[in-house]
């Protein structure tokens, strides 16, 4: 069965119709922080502190450990998220399927793992691609200032978000995200316009194998 939106077209497989009508469902469990404490680093990813993610965003932001992961289906289509009105840094903005940091004393892959079941309420199995750095700023709020490691999973889950996260949610084309980053980039927020042409200039073939 499709589903359309105003800008893509979801997919719901193995579903009666009356599910699929329902595919993404929502919830409301508070699983961000404004006190949690996330990793400091510097340029090589060598810990050098920690400090509140408020803390870590305010300003030009401070270098710390984040993540990025990518979620396909069996079509090899994206899952993108639009990100929660409540986000003080890009609020409803389109994004890749999930985003975060991890916390002191975390392993990376098992807050990767932590993050898709709290936002999306799936559990593949994610793979690492790469680590990159970059800064962005909001208007006058804060910024990003991310130490990035960037994953890509396979799922064909009914997602279920989680409403004070996610906004909305939906599958595009590779070559159809490919076009709106190239026709409508101002909708996205730019880690996404960092990392995906990079999934597909460097990584389409682990993609294609995951």
């Amino acid at each position: 069965m499709k589903l359309t939106t105003n800008t893509a077209t979801f997919y719901a497989y193995d579903l009666t119709s009356t599910e699929a009508n329902r595919m993404v469902l929502t919830r409301n469990a508070i699983v961000s922080f404004d006190n949690e404490p996330l990793v400091l680093v510097d340029e090589h990813n060598q810990v050098q502190g920690y400090d509140s993610k408020v803390a870590c965003h305010q300003g030009q932001g401070q270098l710390h450990r984040a993540f990025s992961v990518f979620v396909f289906n069996r079509h090899n289509e994206v899952l993108l998220q639009q990100r929660s009105a409540l986000k003080p840094l890009w609020p409803l903005y389109w994004s890749n399927s999930c985003c975060s940091h991890p916390r002191r004393g975390e392993d990376e892959l098992a807050s990767v793992k932590r993050r898709l079941k709290e936002e999306l309420s799936i559990a593949p199995h994610p793979e690492f691609l790469y680590r990159f750095r970059y800064q962005a700023e909001f208007a006058d709020i804060g910024a990003e200032n991310e130490l990035c490691s960037v994953y890509i999973a396979r799922s064909d889950k009914r997602v279920i978000v989680n409403e004070s996260e996610v906004a909305d949610c939906r599958y595009i084309a590779p070559e159809a995200l490919d076009r709106e980053l190239r026709e409508n980039a101002s909708h996205y927020t730019p880690w996404l316009k960092l990392e995906w042409p990079c999934i597909r200039e460097k990584f389409w073939s682990q993609v294609a194998s995951l």
